[in-house]
């Protein structure tokens, strides 16, 4: 006879509550390196596929890679995931600064407030550029 006992939720969600600053600025920069590596290895894997052919010649492949870019570019949702990129690059420079400043000693009183002010600073700089991305003017 085997005996069962409640072990409650699964997942119990409301931990996430008890995460303070710090853990969330830890999560937020771990997860945004990840999607920068991912994207670092995807940007070379479809540049490398961009070598020009070796029959049409250099003036060729250059023409069908620029195309392709264009095709790409006029895409929207290829827009908002170049602002999504931005986002994730920013915050990560802007925590990564922050971090150097903690790691040196500076500002250890106020990491809540800088890691606060570098999630703003994050929104305001991919606010600004939203129309520069979707306009097309890059």
């Amino acid at each position: 006879m085997s005996q069962s006992y409640d072990r409650g939720a699964v997942e119990d969600f409301g931990r996430w509550r008890e995460f303070s600053a710090g853990m969330w600025a830890w999560v937020f920069h771990k997860f945004t390196g990840w999607v920068l590596v991912g994207y670092l290895f995807t940007h070379i894997a479809v540049l490398s596929t961009a070598i020009p052919a070796a029959e049409g010649g250099a003036a060729a492949g250059g023409d069908i890679y620029t195309t392709t870019l264009q095709g790409l570019e006029s895409l929207l949702v290829v827009r908002f995931l170049e602002i999504g990129l931005l986002a994730v690059a920013v915050f990560h420079i802007l925590n990564g600064v922050r971090l150097l400043f903690v790691d040196l000693g500076v500002g250890l009183d106020s990491q809540d407030k800088s890691f606060y002010a570098s999630v703003i600073l994050t929104g305001a700089i991919v606010v600004a550029s939203i129309p520069t991305f979707l306009t097309g003017a890059i």
